[in-house]
């Protein structure tokens, strides 16, 4: 150190600039550049002894100040040791170079345990330093306070003064606005704030979602409503109420304006918004287009608002109608398609695609879905501690509650065990999430970088394995598969297999045998066979026969064909198997009466050879009613060809 330099250094005239020059002096300047930078700051202290007056200034003269005495070291050094309070329009106009050195100087160990906890979350470097550099860090200076009090109302208040403070441009706004959602995800990790950040806005009270609605008392009849059955409903529930009733309150105050009341409702206002419901009614919302809403949509807007009229009737609240508006044949019926399971070769190259995919969140969920059957939304459900191994019973998959609020479990092979064990080791250990049903904490399996994983992932996941394999449709481009389809393949080929309805029902979740009864109606080698049993035995009775064919089959053709087999003197009885048997079917041969001679033995050996080929046909058909009569037959001719056969034989007559 020179002696210029010793000299400004141990000049203390003000109390502040001692720690200042410990501070300069920790740094590693050259002797210039710290004589500088004391001699800025003694002549700052020196114009402006009290620090805070000078922070009171408008932000243009600070900014002046500034660029004329070269003092911003000294006075980041006083914002970073909470000397001095940082305020936004400062933040908003200056570059904060060397805030965050003097903020993490405060406590380093903290801001050591930020970065683990960042790297666990598997952040890159360089924005673990922006986020701590260039957010927390201006947090702390701006609050006056450590790490670990920057709680979620500090952040919020931060938001606030950014968003309220017009000297921060757009996109300054917008990038303090990105670290700190990252910020509110790194405090989670270090159990600094209880809530996990969201991209989601809450939605907004429900009478705020009704405010389209044209008529105040309807208005508020509606979201009334609404509100009373939030009570029992799951969020999603409640926004597909209030998207049906919306509507609903739209139409009355467009069409029929003379409508102010639930109590003038009529039967001919609640029709005509059944015609516009089914044949005018539009997208509408986030993703609004001039298309017509689909069946699905249809029937649930008519349910809900028959529930709602039906309801505020039973309830008893004065503003309801006089009387029933809408009846049960008012709700049109849904189609009922069969699952889309994919075709064998299909699932084949898709799932082989699949193995192949480089994001290992859709590579293992994919599999996991086509081998367990699983909804999407209990697949993402699933936590650590799903798969369970009860010993001789084998590994299972216990799944969560979903759509149908029911738990169950699925067997697991080795093979997707060892998948799920893959990425359970590339996941690492990160704090549980809330739960979005309880609101506990659930350590969810498919989470990465400190947040859930969602569909979006899977979706594209499985376009590209779909590309991968080549698989086109009748358009030429790629085939269209959905996550779901995976679900009716699983269903499909179990029921193919010969697994029992009762057995499939309880694996995939069903909470009803008619939703089960559909995947035995694609494809089900049962049904095949029961059509095959049952065509054998009802077949289409013989047509006229065609000019220049005998109108009775030839012996080969009778014999195959599907009658009741009864040969007469001069050909074949061509009598059909379903008008059930003839009365007088070889009434004749049976008979007591009936005598022959041996002129007729070669005709009687050849029918008894005929009866037997046919009784033998009757058994393997299962026939049994046939099979008797061809042996009472049998019985008949053998008795008359054994008489027939003896030397001693006369002639007889019948």
């Amino acid at each position: 150190m020179t002696a210029a330099v010793a000299r400004v250094a141990t000049a203390t005239d003000h109390p502040l600039l001692d720690g200042y020059i410990g501070w300069c002096g920790g740094l590693g300047l050259s002797d210039r550049a710290l004589r500088d930078r004391l001699r800025a700051g003694r002549a700052f202290l020196a114009d402006w002894p009290d620090p805070e007056t000078w922070m009171n200034q408008t932000v243009d003269t600070r900014l002046a100040d500034l660029a004329r005495r070269r003092c911003w070291p000294m006075v980041v050094w006083l914002i970073g040791t909470g000397h001095l309070r940082l305020d936004l329009e400062l933040a908003g106009r200056k570059q904060l170079q060397g805030l965050a050195q003097v903020v993490e100087a405060t406590d380093p160990a903290v801001f050591a345990t930020a970065r683990s906890a960042a790297a666990r979350l598997g952040w890159a470097l360089s924005w673990t330093e922006t986020v701590l550099g260039e957010c927390l860090a201006v947090v702390m200076a701006w609050r006056g306070c450590c790490l670990r009090a920057v709680d979620s109302g500090v952040l919020d208040d931060f938001a606030a003064g950014l968003r309220a403070t017009p000297s921060i441009g757009h996109w300054s706004r917008r990038a303090y606005l990105a670290r700190l959602h990252s910020a509110r995800q790194l405090l989670y990790e270090l159990n600094v704030v209880d809530t996990p950040p969201t991209r989601r806005r809450g939605s907004p009270p429900i009478p705020e979602r009704f405010m389209s609605v044209p008529g105040p008392a309807i208005r508020e009849a509606l979201a009334r409503y609404v509100e009373t059955r939030a009570a029992v409903l799951a969020p999603k529930s409640i926004d597909s109420l209030v998207n049906d009733l919306v509507p609903f309150g739209e139409f009355l105050g467009a069409h029929c304006p003379d409508v102010s009341s639930l109590r003038q409702l009529e039967r001919r206002h609640v029709e005509a918004f059944l015609v516009w419901n089914r044949h005018e009614r539009t997208w509408r919302g986030r993703k609004a287009r001039a298309q017509r809403v689909s069946d699905a949509v249809v029937h649930s807007t008519v349910l809900s608002v028959r529930n709602f009229l039906d309801d505020i009737c039973l309830w008893g609240w004065a503003d309801r109608p006089a009387r029933q508006l809408l009846f049960a044949a008012d709700v049109p019926r849904l189609p009922r398609p069969l699952p889309r399971a994919l075709p064998p070769h299909v699932d084949a190259a898709l799932m082989a695609a699949v193995t192949q995919l480089e994001d290992p969140f859709a590579c293992t969920a994919l599999i996991l879905l086509r081998r367990t059957g699983l909804r999407i939304g209990e697949c993402l459900d699933l936590e650590l501690s799903c798969v369970v191994d009860y010993g001789p019973a084998g590994t299972w998959l216990r799944v969560p509650l979903g759509k149908l609020a029911t738990e169950r479990a699925v067997p697991l092979d080795a093979a997707t065990v060892t998948i799920l064990d893959d990425w359970v080791a590339s996941r690492g250990r990160q704090r549980a999430l809330p739960h979005p049903r309880t609101g506990q904490p659930a350590d969810f399996l498919f989470v990465q970088r400190g947040r859930r994983l969602g569909r979006t992932r899977l979706v594209n996941g499985l376009a590209e394995a779909t590309r991968r394999a080549g698989l086109l449709g009748s358009d030429g481009e790629p085939l269209a598969v959905t996550p779901h389809q995976l679900r009716h393949t699983y269903g499909t080929e179990l029921i193919n297999a010969g697994m029992s309805l009762q057995a499939l029902m309880a694996l995939m979740g069903h909470v009803t045998a008619e939703m089960t009864l559909r995947y035995a109606t694609l494809a089900s080698p049962t049904l095949r066979h029961a059509y095959e049993e049952a065509i054998g035995k009802v077949r289409r009775r013989i047509p006229l026969s065609p000019p220049g064919r005998p109108p009775v089959p030839d012996r080969i053709e009778w014999l195959a064909g599907e009658f009741l087999k009864t040969r007469v003197a001069h050909g074949y009885c061509s009598r059909h198997i379903a008008a059930e048997a003839c009365p007088y079917a070889n009434v004749c041969e049976t008979c007591d009466n009936f005598v022959t001679t041996a002129e007729f033995l070669p005709a009687l050996e050849a029918q008894l050879a005929d009866v037997r080929l046919l009784q033998t046909d009757a058994e393997d058909r299962g026939w049994t009613a046939e099979t008797e009569r061809h042996q009472r037959v049998i019985r008949a001719l053998e008795r008359h060809t054994a008489r027939l056969a003896k030397p001693s034989a006369a002639t007889g007559r019948r």
